[in-house]
């Protein structure tokens, strides 16, 4: 098996647009226009890796269309609705100190400051007024439940240690 650089997600394919072989995209890049700077993108649809090359796009609305090199028609640009848009993480740019993108915090392990053990982080969600870390139950917990903790640096998310693979909070474990 092929191995492939890190990786990371930045957008998917919704649906078709018009019929010239444009499609949609839901970017999760921020601004949304930023999965537009990516020229070389990896669909993963269905487990299947499809190398592609961006075209071109532009913002449509509420939203990002894109022209993928090759793809001419509707029905061909069908066959790729709900594919997974990647990147090697090594192509994303450098963020400021105490900044971090999402796919670095998935997977740290969640204790409080009193230093209680919550569980991992399974993913993060965008709610419009802050971000928010679904923290899921490990073997190690102090119980099996699922949190939401707003990603709030200083006030409730007290330390990121991308190093050590930990992430404390402040934030009461009854909640």
């Amino acid at each position: 098996m092929t191995q492939h650089p890190q990786e990371t997600v930045i957008g998917r394919i919704t649906s078709v647009f018009g019929v010239k072989g444009w499609l949609k995209v839901y970017s999760y890049t921020d601004p949304i226009e930023g999965i537009l700077n990516y020229r070389h993108w990896t669909l993963v649809l269905d487990g299947k890796r499809i190398a592609a090359e961006l075209d071109s796009g532009r913002r449509q609305g509420q939203g990002i269309v894109v022209k993928l090199k090759d793809i001419d028609d509707r029905d061909l640009a069908r066959t790729y609705g709900g594919a997974e848009i990647r990147v090697p993480v090594s192509e994303l740019p450098d963020l400021p100190e105490g900044e971090y993108y999402w796919h670095q915090l998935e997977k740290l392990d969640v204790v409080t400051v009193e230093g209680e053990r919550l569980g991992k982080v399974h993913h993060l969600m965008e709610t419009g007024s802050n971000d928010v870390l679904v923290v899921r139950a490990d073997e190690a917990s102090i119980d099996q439940r699922e949190r939401l903790i707003p990603y709030l640096p200083d006030d409730v998310v007290r330390e990121v240690d991308l190093a050590a693979g930990r992430l404390v909070v402040d934030w009461d474990p009854e909640f």
